[in-house]
């Protein structure tokens, strides 16, 4: 089990090769919300999410052999960018497996790290089978994009950082995916603030999370229909025991709620995030009443948009 000593080791080992990101606050988000928010802004962290964090304690965590054979993986998203620019820092092979229906910005993306993209359907029964091909013909090493232990401390260090810079924290919440970033996230809040609430956020359209913690085992994600599609993916097998050990509650937001949240944070923030990044900001003002007068800590996960196609322009 990941634990608080394997956080602090990744902060250590990663903070040459990702930065330190800011915390904001906004007088009139807080005067909305009837609390005090503290935005942990990994929309400004290298390749715009979180997730260069995991992918890099990943990476510089393999043993010269293991690093030689380079890194694989399956995915859409920013996890692909992310292990593709953190091989590219320790100069080794990245073989990424992406569907036909990725984005042609993230494709350019992450080819643009220097990994190698392989096409795949996009079923996942496609990508794990392509993703196994690649890895019996380079013998990478593959590096799940949440189920993984040092996937998970690494995303553990955004809450570390945030607690470090205000340990006061009477509330700690993040969005819910596959669950990285939460359990990580569940970790340093216990160990650095124990007084401390963790309340993660999910869309309605993707509320596996919510409906495995309270049935108290994993309940996978099926056709999840929701405009924050960083959140699609069911729970690792991993980050559920630590998510059911230490988060008190997962808020579910209504696609409606999630858009106005994240053209709220544009315009009163000036900050661009993306919509899974603007679901705890939406869960906040739904329940706002049971936060009333707290201080709390928001993880925003990232802030990778397609200006062509933003939620609130109907196309």
């Amino acid at each position: 089990m990941v634990n608080i000593k394997d956080i602090k080791k990744a902060a250590l080992l990663i903070a040459p090769h990702i930065h330190r990101t800011p915390v904001l606050t906004c007088k009139a988000i807080n005067q909305m919300a009837g609390c005090s928010l503290f935005f942990k802004c990994e929309n400004l962290q290298k390749v715009g999410a979180f997730k260069m964090r995991g992918a890099t304690n990943a990476v510089f965590s393999l043993t010269d052999e293991e690093a030689a054979r380079g890194v694989a993986t399956h995915s859409s998203g920013n996890h692909a960018q992310a292990l593709a620019l953190a091989a590219q820092l320790r100069g080794i092979p990245a073989y990424v497996v992406m569907p036909t229906s990725a984005p042609a910005v993230k494709k350019a993306a992450v080819a643009g790290y220097g990994a190698e993209i392989i096409d795949c359907e996009p079923t996942l029964q496609a990508r794990e089978s392509t993703l196994e091909a690649v890895v019996d013909r380079t013998g990478a090493v593959f590096i799940h994009p949440y189920d993984n232990e040092r996937i998970i401390a690494g995303q553990g260090t955004a809450a570390l950082e945030l607690l470090t810079d205000h340990p006061d924290l009477q509330v700690v919440m993040a969005p819910v995916g596959g669950g990285g970033l939460l359990s990580g996230t569940a970790l340093s809040t216990r160990a650095l603030a124990s007084d401390a609430r963790v309340i993660a956020a999910e869309p309605c359209g993707a509320d596996d999370a919510a409906r495995s913690l309270e049935a108290g085992h994993i309940i996978p994600s099926v056709q999840p229909n929701t405009v924050a599609d960083g959140l699609l993916t069911s729970l690792g097998q991993l980050n559920f025991p630590i998510i059911k050990k230490h988060v008190k509650k997962i808020w579910t937001v209504q696609d409606d709620e999630i858009i106005a949240a994240m053209r709220l944070m544009w315009e009163r923030m000036k900050i661009l995030v993306e919509p899974s990044s603007a679901v705890c900001l939406a869960a906040v003002l739904k329940h706002g009443q049971e936060l009333e007068n707290q201080k709390v800590g928001i993880i925003i996960s990232g802030g990778n948009v397609d200006l062509d196609h933003l939620p609130w322009i109907e196309s």
